[in-house]
């Protein structure tokens, strides 16, 4: 529209429309962008739609953008990469899964991995602390970063010169590298989508590979929604002997419990709450 507005590009000459990520862009609510853009292009064309799930919002999109679509379905939806084998591991807070963490990446064998993080801010805090401890060169990649600098970080680590890549969402999606060993989930991403888009970055091209998932005490609840969600069970693991478990600060304990009382009061509109539950108790 940008473009348009400018008159920099002809739109009576366009023949095609391509909408591409249209489950991203559903999520990220770009559905008046688009109603514009189809006021000034020809209602005479070819429309096509792509998207890595499709979900009852992105099919009634296809039916207001698309007249008498053929559709073309690749894999069943929501299915996870049949050459990833799935790990989840209960970690009890944020020390213990940097503990772990650089336990995993010590090991000789983790040639090529992806940190997939919640926020920006631990991409960032997760990368600096790995580089500290030696374990580098590592880059983070998020939507804070540059074009340039996210093109710069995928490419060495295409290439080999870059170990580690530490990521948010922002590279779950439409990067495609060969001979990703592993997938580590630093956070349960709250979109379940995601977790099939993040541990789809390995196992490609017919090589195998292995994702690990850190589950919180406040995560086991997004974590079974996944399972639901992809129609099987991630096989479960313990912490490795040599690990230091640390003790959950009162802060973080805190935080984790408000998150378990939402999603209890989620599931159950009637639930008041752990507070209620010890005063009915004592």
């Amino acid at each position: 529209m940008e473009l348009y507005l400018k008159e920099g590009i002809p739109t009576k000459s366009i023949h095609t429309l391509v909408i591409d990520e249209a489950d991203r862009m559903m999520d990220l609510n770009f559905m008046p962008q688009l109603r514009k853009i189809l006021e000034v292009i020809p209602t005479k064309r070819q429309n096509l739609l792509f998207s890595a799930t499709f979900s009852p919002r992105v099919d009634k999109m296809a039916q207001e953008f698309l007249d008498f679509p053929l559709k073309i379905e690749v894999t069943p939806q929501a299915t996870a990469a049949k050459m990833v084998k799935q790990h989840q591991i209960a970690v009890p807070n944020f020390r213990t899964k940097i503990n772990l963490l650089s336990h995993w990446l010590s090991e000789d064998t983790w040639s090529r991995v992806i940190v997939f993080t919640r926020t920006r801010e631990a991409a960032d805090n997760i990368a600096k602390y790995l580089e500290r401890t030696g374990m580098g060169p590592i880059r983070a990649i998020h939507a804070n970063k540059g074009q340039n600098s996210r093109i710069n970080a995928v490419r060495e680590f295409a290439d080999g010169s870059v170990r580690i890549l530490v990521a948010t969402d922002v590279a779950s999606r439409g990067i495609d590298i060969e001979k990703v060993t592993q997938v580590i989930n630093f956070d349960v991403p709250v979109v379940y989508d995601d977790y099939i888009h993040r541990i789809g970055r390995t196992g490609r091209a017919f090589n195998t590979g292995e994702s690990y998932t850190m589950v919180s005490p406040a995560d086991e609840y997004h974590m079974g929604k996944i399972e639901s969600l992809i129609k099987e069970k991630v096989g479960r693991i313990k912490i490795p002997s040599g690990v230091t478990i640390e003790n959950t600060s009162f802060e973080e304990s805190q935080e984790m419990a408000r998150a378990i009382d939402l999603q209890r009061r989620k599931e159950n509109p009637e639930y008041q709450g752990a507070f209620h539950e010890r005063k009915k108790k004592g």
